[in-house]
C-alpha cells in the first residue's frame, strides 16, 4: 500500500498538472469504487476548476471550485496516471477525469479494486468519516506533542506507528525503517520508552520520511507516481524485505516476525528488546490483542 512518502510524491506530481484545469467530465467505470457521501454531489464537478491537490495521511484530496472535493484512497494497488484521451482504457481503469482544452485525461487504475473515491463538501472535511479520526501528520508534529502522544500508551511501538488514529500516513515499510534507525525493537511497549528514546524516535521518523520523499517513495511492486516514474528509496532500505541478509551496521542477520498478519523486519543486534517478557511473550500478547479487538 502506498504510504506517506508515495502519496506525497503522487500529490507533488499532480499539482503542476491539475491546478487551474477545468473539469469537462468524469466517468465511473467501476461503480463500487465510489463511496457516496452526498448522492449527486459529484455531478457538480463538471465545469469546476481544480483549486488544490493535497495529502492527508495516505489519502489524496482534490479541492475544486464550488466547495466540492474528491477524496481518493489508493489502498493496495491504486494509482493515478495521465493518458491520451484516444488511448483505450484497460480493464483495471475504474475512474477517468477529462478536462477542457486538454488532450490528456487523468485515470485511476487499481488492479486489486480495494481503492475508493468519495466526494464531499470541502468545508465539511473535518466531519468526513475517513478524515475526522486521523492522527497528527508525522512531518508536522513537534517533539513535545509527539512525546505527549505516548503518555499512558501500552501498545507495542510497531502497532502504534501503524495506527492511523495515532499518526497518519505511516505504514509497514516506514514503520520498520523508522524503528531501525531509532534502534528500538518493534515489540517494545510504548510505555517503557524514556524521553531520550522518544526524541530519537521522533528524529528518525522525520529523517526516514523526508529521505523517502526525496527519493520519490519506494517501489516494491506496483507503485508509480502520476507520470509513471518509480520510486528509489527501496535501494536504501535497511531492514524492510531484507530477512536473512546482514545488517549494514552491526552485521547481524535481519530477522522477520509476523505481527497482526504483517511481516515485521528488524535487526536483533541494533534493535535489542528491553528486558522483561520474552519476545515470544510479546508476540503472543500482541496477536491476542488483535484477535479480540
Amino acid at each position: 500500500m502506498p504510504e506517506l512518502p508515495e502519496v506525497e510524491t503522487i500529490v507533488r506530481s499532480l499539482v503542476p498538472k491539475l491546478i487551474g484545469l477545468q473539469i469537462r467530465s468524469f466517468k465511473v467505470l467501476y461503480p463500487p469504487l465510489l463511496r457516496e457521501k452526498s448522492p449527486g454531489l459529484m455531478t457538480k464537478l463538471k465545469g469546476k476548476k481544480i483549486c488544490s491537490v493535497r495529502r492527508r495521511g495516505k489519502m489524496i484530496l482534490i479541492d475544486c471550485e464550488g466547495d466540492t472535493s474528491l477524496l481518493v484512497h489508493l489502498k493496495m494497488t491504486g494509482m493515478f496516471l495521465f493518458s491520451w484521451a484516444e488511448e483505450p482504457a484497460d480493464k483495471h481503469t475504474h475512474f477517468i477525469l477529462s478536462f477542457e482544452n486538454r488532450k490528456r485525461e487523468l485515470r485511476f487504475r487499481d488492479v486489486r479494486k480495494f481503492g475508493f473515491i468519495s466526494c464531499f463538501r470541502t468545508a465539511e472535511a473535518s466531519s468526513v468519516d475517513e478524515l475526522r479520526s486521523l492522527g497528527p501528520e508525522p512531518l508536522e508534529i513537534g517533539l513535545a506533542s509527539f512525546q505527549e502522544l505516548f503518555q499512558a500508551r501500552k501498545s507495542r511501538l510497531k502497532s502504534l506507528l501503524l495506527n492511523q488514529n495515532f499518526l497518519a500516513g505511516i505504514g509497514n515499510i516506514y514503520a520498520d525503517e523508522i524503528l531501525f534507525q531509532a534502534r528500538l525493537h518493534p515489540l517494545t511497549p510504548a510505555s517503557r520508552l524514556r524521553q531520550v528514546e522518544l526524541k530519537r524516535l521522533h528524529g528518525a521518523m522525520r529523517d526516514v520520511l523526508g529521505r523517502a520523499i526525496a527519493c520519490q517513495g519506494s517501489t516494491i511492486r506496483d507503485y508509480r507516481n502520476a507520470v509513471g516514474q518509480e520510486g528509489g528509496f527501496q535501494c536504501f532500505h535497511q531492514v524492510y524485505g531484507r530477512e536473512g541478509l546482514a545488517c549494514t551496521i552491526c552485521g547481524r542477520v535481519i530477522r522477520r516476525l509476523r505481527l497482526s498478519g504483517r511481516s515485521t523486519f528488524f535487526c536483533p543486534g541494533c534493535q535489542k528488546k528491553k528486558r522483561g517478557r520474552s519476545l515470544r511473550g510479546h508476540l503472543i500478547s500482541e496477536l491476542s490483542f488483535f484477535k479480540h479487538s
